[in-house]
C-alpha cells in the first residue's frame, strides 16, 4: 500500500497534489473514453487549481512519451524474453499494450507532469473544508 503524502501516492491514484484528499478526474475510470482528461478546475478541499496556466498539460506531452516507451519496452520483453516469441509477434505486443493502456499513459502522464510542479502540504490535508 503507498501512503498517502508521497507523490506515488498521488502520481498512481490521480489525487490532489497538494492534500491528496481527491481524485483530480471527474470520472475516476480512465476507460470512459469522453471523460479520460476532464479535470476539475480545482480542489473542493484544499482549494488547489490544477490548470496552473493555460495549455499547461501540454507538457504531459513529453511524459507521455516516455511513459509509452516505458510500457513499450514492458511488452517487448514480456512477449520475446520471457514468452519467446517472434519479433513480429512481440511488435504486435508492443501495439496491443499502448492500445490497451492508452488511457492510463495519458493520467499517469498528467499526474506526473503536475507532480513536478506541486507538492504535498500536510497542512492543506487536514485542513477541514
Amino acid at each position: 500500500m503507498i501512503k498517502k503524502g508521497t507523490k506515488l501516492y498521488s502520481i498512481l491514484t490521480g489525487a490532489c497534489p497538494k492534500c491528496h484528499q481527491e481524485s483530480m478526474y471527474m470520472n475516476k475510470n480512465p476507460y470512459i473514453l469522453t471523460d479520460t482528461l476532464k479535470i476539475y478546475d480545482h480542489c473542493s478541499h484544499c482549494k488547489t487549481k490544477y490548470r496552473i496556466e493555460p495549455s499547461f498539460f501540454y507538457g504531459s506531452m513529453y511524459v507521455s512519451y516516455a511513459v509509452g516507451i516505458a510500457f513499450a519496452v514492458a511488452a517487448f520483453v514480456i512477449s520475446y524474453l520471457f514468452l519467446g516469441s517472434s519479433l513480429k509477434t512481440a511488435f504486435i505486443a508492443i501495439v496491443v499494450t499502448l492500445v490497451a493502456f492508452g488511457p492510463i499513459i495519458m493520467r499517469l502522464s498528467r499526474n506526473i507532469w503536475i507532480n513536478l510542479f506541486m507538492s504535498y502540504d500536510k497542512s492543506l490535508a487536514e485542513k477541514q473544508s
